[in-house]
């Protein structure tokens, strides 16, 4: 099969999301010095609609749907998502061809100060949009206020040194590729702020029958890292999980063990129901969907069921 002697990246337009695609750019470049790379930046819904929470407006697909129609319409190649961006059900014709190495999968505390979440006063104000991190915070620390915080990751930060919040709660993941690690005053635990399913992990989609371009991509899929965001994705996916659900799952392997644990909440936090599993990284999958039907089993479809947003 004849290689492609030109590659167009589909990608937002957000600086974490320029990065992002820069960096599969170079790593595209450095294995195939021949390879023309270019660079389609778009803005999506998802980054218009800032006024509203993203379980409002429609859900993470929001921000990936120009760039699928930039797929179809043969102006781009490959797609370059934040993979926790991507719904855990994508269309018949798209496919995701590689999945990169993932970065800190946890959550930050973002303050200018304060050293820890521990450390804030009572009636805080802590921004976040995310319900998994509300539902999260809020068991934890009922005493402090949750307020909504929409925007890319500088629009965020801005809003944080506006003193708007006392402090904002961020993927390390996005601050770290930035270089912007020095804002990060605590790294949450996966245990006390389970992460969102995917995050820090990078996904590339392509159109199904671009057979040319699977193989052109695989040495930038890390396996390891597909084998715990697939195991997240499982779970989420049987759970039926959204932007309009706070759930969240973590897996990592350890010697060849895929460790998965993963939880569901009221968005207030009062009800919570989390758990783990184990097992081989070659059941992944399997193991994603027995830890959904493990939570189901503990009440979780009875939390879901009451989630009106």
């Amino acid at each position: 099969m004849t290689q492609p002697t030109h590659i167009t990246i589909a990608t937002r337009e957000s600086e974490l999301a320029m990065w992002q695609a820069e960096y599969i750019k170079s790593e595209l470049v450095s294995l195939y010095p021949r390879l023309e790379v270019t660079i389609l930046g778009m803005t999506t819904q998802g980054d218009k609609t800032l006024n509203k929470s993203l379980s409002k407006i429609g859900g993470k697909g929001l921000f990936i749907k120009e760039l699928e129609v930039a797929l179809q319409n043969k102006e781009a190649d490959i797609a370059v998502h934040s993979l926790k961006d991507l719904p855990m059900h994508l269309s018949d014709e798209f496919m995701i061809a590689a999945i990169g190495k993932r970065e800190d999968a946890r959550d930050a505390f973002v303050s200018n100060d304060f050293g820890a979440l521990e450390m804030l006063p009572p009636g805080s104000i802590v921004g976040t949009s995310s319900l998994r991190r509300q539902s999260q915070l809020q068991r934890r620390f009922p005493e402090l206020v949750i307020e909504p915080l929409r925007g890319n990751l500088q629009t965020r930060l801005k809003k944080l040194d506006k003193k708007q919040y006392q402090g904002i709660i961020l993927a390390a993941a996005g601050l770290i590729r930035l270089k912007l690690k020095n804002r990060i005053r605590q790294y949450m635990s996966p245990e006390n702020s389970i992460p969102a399913v995917g995050q820090g992990a990078l996904a590339i989609e392509i159109l199904k029958v671009r057979s040319d371009l699977i193989e052109l991509l695989k040495p930038l899929h890390h396996q390891e890292s597909a084998y715990c965001v697939l195991a997240e994705r499982a779970m989420s996916r049987t759970l039926g999980g959204s932007c309009n659900v706070p759930l969240g799952a973590h897996a990592i392997i350890e010697n060849k063990i895929l460790k998965l644990q993963g939880f569901v909440a009221s968005i207030d936090g009062k009800e919570m129901i989390k758990d783990k599993i184990e097992g081989s990284i070659a059941d992944a999958e399997k193991l994603g969907e027995k830890l959904a039907k493990q939570l189901l089993d503990q009440g979780a479809d009875k939390i879901l069921a009451s989630l009106v947003i």
